[in-house]
């Protein structure tokens, strides 16, 4: 089977649309590649498929293979000089990333999704229960991952019906239970999408399926003309529920337009000179002359994992998919 040489499967999972799993599924995957790992990400939100947008690989199609579908390569294993390294200091939560190390070894990423088999990327996937289950088992049975791939990262769609019944039901046939890491919970903030967050947690549960964590996304937003970080939807309510239904607490990450920018537009995140996210000074992003830049637009060379290491919001997901992995 091809999922016999994964070592680790991690669901990305939430009860409500909207929230940012596909955002999140992203930055995980670039963290993880960063710290080494190979990754794989599968998307089975068969409606909307947006991991081909998100790693800027839209044009990109499948390829056959005796025996399957060859996934679409975001980059290959490799070395990133430490002269391209323009994100902020680490932050003092556990993180493994160092500016500092003069090369930085990266692990190889690849993605599938419907989205590089449609013939035109605005067709409507109108499809009924029983096709939908058979897509979801399709892509776990015939996909060739590369081999020994220490990550395969699943991006859900939004609920508890047709695609998660058919996922786990196909894993824990075809998975030894090791394999199986169990599921990061994306939630918003806001009450209601709390509430309905709590349905995929009760979910969880009642599948057998273990939370490895909740993670707050939209937790503030990162002002790219200041260096204010304002709560637009309030803080805190997903560490509430984490407390509640006794899972651990992966934490809160803020809106970032620059991170919007460069999934868009493939720009280097940059940030005014005095800006602070959950403790961390990003303001002072450099250049080849060791100047920090003001506001305004950053370069678009390069590999998107390393423009992303400019993000405020990487040493963010360094410190908590650290954990992640210690906890896996």
């Amino acid at each position: 089977m091809p999922l016999d040489n994964i070592r680790n499967i991690v669901l990305v999972l939430s009860g409500k649309g909207g929230v940012g799993k596909s955002s999140i599924t992203t930055q995980i995957a670039l963290t993880l590649s960063l710290q080494g790992y190979s990754v794989g990400v599968l998307d089975i939100d068969l409606t909307g498929p947006s991991i081909p947008r998100f790693f800027g690989i839209e044009d990109s199609k499948v390829r056959q293979a005796p025996g399957g579908w060859i996934p679409v390569p975001v980059h290959d294993a490799q070395y990133l000089p430490s002269h391209n390294t323009t994100a902020p200091a680490p932050s003092s939560n556990g993180s493994s990333f160092s500016a500092e190390s003069e090369t930085l070894a990266l692990g190889a990423l690849s993605c599938m999704s419907l989205g590089f088999i449609l013939s035109n990327r605005s067709d409507a996937v109108i499809w009924r229960g029983p096709k939908k289950t058979a897509m979801v088992r399709q892509f776990l049975t015939d996909v060739l991952w590369p081999a020994d791939l220490d990550y395969l990262l699943i991006d859900t769609p939004p609920g508890t019906s047709d695609e998660h019944i058919s996922l786990l039901e196909t894993l824990l046939k075809t998975c030894i239970p090791q394999q199986l890491a169990g599921a990061v919970v994306v939630t918003t903030p806001q009450a209601i999408s709390i509430s309905d967050v709590k349905k995929e947690l009760n979910f969880c549960r009642k599948v057998g399926l273990r939370v490895l964590g909740v993670l707050e996304n939209m937790a503030g937003f990162v002002c790219p003309n200041c260096s204010e970080c304002t709560n637009v939807f309030s803080k805190g309510g997903g560490e509430v529920m984490a407390r509640e239904f006794e899972v651990p607490f992966l934490g809160s990450v803020p809106i970032d337009p620059a991170f919007v920018m460069l999934v868009e537009e493939g720009i280097r995140p940059v940030y005014p000179k005095g800006t602070v996210i959950e403790g961390n000074d990003v303001g002072v992003v450099r250049g080849e002359d060791g100047e920090g830049y003001a506001n305004g637009g950053g370069d678009t060379a390069g590999l998107l994992v390393d423009k992303y290491r400019s993000c405020s919001l990487f040493p963010l997901f360094d410190g908590m998919v650290t954990r992640l992995v210690s906890d896996i």
